[in-house]
């Protein structure tokens, strides 16, 4: 087992299973600007970066300049349905039981409010003791200064820390930062992509963090 003080949890995938809303309410835009709707996964393949490259990708190259219009008629849905079908993906809250007594924080590319309706909407924003949105600070994963305002707020050294995610931001700005990561391999992002990303600890269930870190 390895000690941290400090645990960094992903939020899309990894806390909570977004997928379902964010296909809908990409799909609602694209359809609103008389736009084909794209398939699921597709729109998932696109997530870890934040809205905004989201709506980019949905939008393709072709419609990149009515990226202000589609964002404008996503947020109107999104925050009306973010949780239609947003479930926390499973064993979450048992782990953040288990991990009661560690330093807990969510990092993720989402905009905070978002992420702050969701995790209350589901109970679990006791646990953390700070959400670190997309628009909290200048500074976005990977972006290893991201991770340094972590650890220089709970005065934690960088390898009393570990991140635990499904996308390949989250073991960027872990190798970035140099701290541990936690690749989470059944969230949204695409496994096989995960495991070349070479990172410190790998779990395909979230309940094996338990016995990975003390």
């Amino acid at each position: 087992m390895k000690k941290v003080d400090l645990m960094i949890f992903d939020f899309d995938g990894t806390i909570a299973d977004t997928g379902a809303d964010l296909v809908s309410s990409i799909n609602q835009t694209l359809t609103s600007m008389r736009l084909d709707p794209r398939s699921a996964e597709e729109i998932i393949s696109f997530v870890g970066d934040g809205i905004k490259r989201l709506m980019e990708r949905s939008l393709g190259e072709s419609n990149k300049g009515r990226l202000e219009e589609a964002m404008s008629i996503f947020s109107g849905h999104y925050e009306k349905h973010l949780l239609d079908q947003t479930v926390l993906c499973p064993h979450v809250e048992d782990v953040l039981k288990y991990f009661n007594h560690k330093m807990k924080v969510i990092l993720t590319n989402k905009r905070y409010h978002l992420t702050l309706a969701i995790a209350r909407g589901l109970h679990i924003d006791r646990y953390f003791m700070e959400i670190v949105g997309a628009d909290s600070t200048p500074f976005q994963k990977p972006d290893q200064r991201v991770v340094e305002y972590l650890l220089d707020k709970y005065n934690v050294a960088a390898q009393k820390a570990v991140i635990i995610g499904d996308g390949v931001n989250d073991i960027a700005v872990a190798k970035n930062a140099g701290i541990l990561s936690c690749a989470y391999l059944n969230g949204l992002g695409d496994k096989e992509t995960l495991l070349t990303m070479e990172a410190d600890f790998y779990c395909e269930n979230l309940m094996e963090i338990n016995s990975l870190f003390q």
